[in-house]
């Protein structure tokens, strides 16, 4: 999780996303989706006025500041324009696929997989293969179609 608390990160970066949608879910503007969800979860039973001990128009501000931010990390379209507004570019990000400082353990669990969405992974060789069967079945469907409808036009 790209987290503001592993360290990672340096003081001033913290200190220059701190008043950032992502400062208040204590991410990093590199986090995934899936982070900001988890974070957006963990925060929104800390703050919603039915479950927390804070005065209730408190409660309400943070619930309300805490849903705003999440309506725009969590839309692609809007996080990449406030990603702008607030200066920071992914073109320049180079991720790594290991975190040195986390011991095994957390690697392992952390490390499901390198992409940030299941959906920029690339095809495996199986799923290629099902697709050009299946590309070829409709091809020659078509073609076996297209040979019936010629041989009764040519009988009749």
């Amino acid at each position: 999780m790209n987290s503001f608390s592993n360290n990672k990160y340096s003081s001033s970066v913290r200190k220059y996303f701190a008043n950032t949608h992502y400062g208040l879910f204590n991410l990093h503007p590199s986090a995934s989706a899936m982070d900001i969800r988890r974070s957006y979860r963990e925060l929104s039973k800390l703050y919603h006025p039915d479950t927390t001990n804070l005065p209730l128009e408190e409660a309400k501000q943070q619930f309300q500041k805490l849903n705003e931010a999440y309506g725009i990390l969590a839309n692609p379209e809007k996080r990449s324009l406030y990603d702008l507004q607030i200066g920071y570019s992914r073109w320049n990000v180079i991720q790594s696929s290991y975190d040195l400082s986390m011991s095994l353990s957390e690697e392992e669990e952390g490390m499901t997989s390198t992409y940030l969405d299941p959906t920029e992974r690339p095809l495996s060789g199986g799923e290629l293969f099902a697709l050009l069967l299946m590309g070829i079945t409709i091809i020659s469907c078509l073609l076996l179609a297209i040979t019936l409808a010629w041989l009764r036009s040519s009988i009749i």
